[in-house]
């Protein structure tokens, strides 16, 4: 029996040593989990507005003459206010200047920006540059770059352009233009 008792002295001496090495490692772990930099709500919610706004944006850019209600049903989603209410007291008539145009309009995202937010309003000003690609039924396709300026608001399903606009632009100074 001592030659048990010895034998079991270093398997149990090295399942301790285990035991104990796994147990500073999880305590180890666990602190440099709590302590770790956490993203600030607002700067999430920063991201979920731009990322929302720029999707907006491409939606109200991109349409397809082919495809009109399907166009303009992306439209009435991502719009709120004042600007859904234009788009959708409108309908009938953009669907006859769209279709007698015969387009498909595609957009890019160039780069955005919010240049204002306001979390406990839900709302925030965002700025857009802006690739757009019109192509007429028959003919070559025309592209053109634009900046545009939206206001977004938080709704119970997210944020949506409550304005958009396309932002002038101004020669630089000391150009002739």
């Amino acid at each position: 029996m001592t030659a048990i008792a010895r034998r079991l002295g270093p398997v149990l001496s090295t399942a301790l040593i285990l035991v104990l090495t796994a147990v500073v490692f999880a305590a180890l772990a666990g602190w440099s989990w709590a302590s770790a930099p956490r993203v600030p709500s607002e700067a999430q919610v920063r991201d979920q507005a731009l990322r929302a706004g720029e999707q907006a944006v491409l939606n109200f850019n991109t349409l397809d003459y082919r495809h009109v209600a399907a166009g303009l049903k992306l439209w009435e989603e991502s719009s709120t206010g004042a600007l859904h209410a234009q788009i959708t007291s409108g309908a009938t008539t953009f669907a006859r200047q769209i279709a007698a145009a015969a387009t498909v309009t595609t957009a890019r995202i160039l780069d955005g920006a919010l240049t204002s937010l306001n979390v406990q309003n839900g709302t925030a000003d965002l700025i857009v540059a802006i690739e757009i690609t019109v192509t007429p039924a028959k003919g070559s396709a025309d592209v053109k770059q634009s900046r545009l300026e939206g206001v977004l608001t938080r709704t119970s399903s997210g944020w949506k352009l409550s304005s958009l606009s396309q932002v002038p632009v101004q020669p630089a100074a000391g150009s002739k233009g």
